[in-house]
């Protein structure tokens, strides 16, 4: 079977990633790793084109999401549970002050980790962050993010010589590793929690 990732892949895979950063439904990161392995298969240069395409589409679909946060504003946050009713206010400054710390670091993670990028980009949008600001330091975190989950595919694609198999335990790689990482860090977070001397 031919493996070629094309013009054809490259759009699809800008729709997908840019789609599943508004929706969180699609598993964008398998979807950039699996087009890492495609593109390592056909024509390696495209790698590049892979990183800078899921980039582009990860930013497109934070950009929407931020702005989409920005005009529905706190009633939507609220009525969907991203925000409790206890003290949202202190939750949203706990994160825009993360967030000013270390933009790129902030988006990355939020995105490394499923379910932490909303939190971030709500509390970008409703502590009054800066557009522009926002919007300049997402292109380094996309495009970083883009690269690791590429990295993640080539890595796979090299261990494994068939493209068609390399993919198909890179996509399913990917999803593990989307699941696996965040439960990880909140074992850690329940065990710094605990008082010293209990189980």
């Amino acid at each position: 079977m031919n493996a070629d990732l094309g013009l054809a892949g490259l759009a699809a895979l800008f729709g997908v990633v840019a789609f599943g950063a508004v929706v969180p439904v699609v598993p964008t990161g398998a979807a950039v790793s699996a087009a890492a392995v495609l593109a390592r298969a056909e024509q390696p240069w495209e790698l590049v084109l892979v990183v800078l395409v899921g980039g582009a589409g990860a930013w497109v679909g934070d950009v929407i999401t931020y702005a989409v946060l920005r005009l529905a504003g706190r009633p939507l946050a609220q009525r969907i549970g991203w925000l409790g009713a206890d003290d949202p206010d202190g939750a949203l400054q706990h994160l825009r002050a993360r967030l000013e710390a270390d933009e790129v670091r902030s988006l990355l993670l939020s995105r490394l980790v499923p379910g932490g990028r909303v939190p971030v980009l709500l509390a970008a949008a409703l502590g009054g962050y800066p557009v522009a600001r926002f919007a300049s330091a997402d292109v380094a975190a996309a495009l970083l993010w883009a690269g690791v989950y590429a990295t993640v595919g080539i890595v796979g694609d090299a261990l494994i010589p068939d493209p068609m198999v390399a993919l198909v335990v890179v996509v399913v790689a990917a999803v593990v590793l989307g699941l696996v990482v965040p439960r990880l860090g909140r074992l850690v977070r329940v065990r710094r929690a605990r008082p010293e001397g209990t189980g």
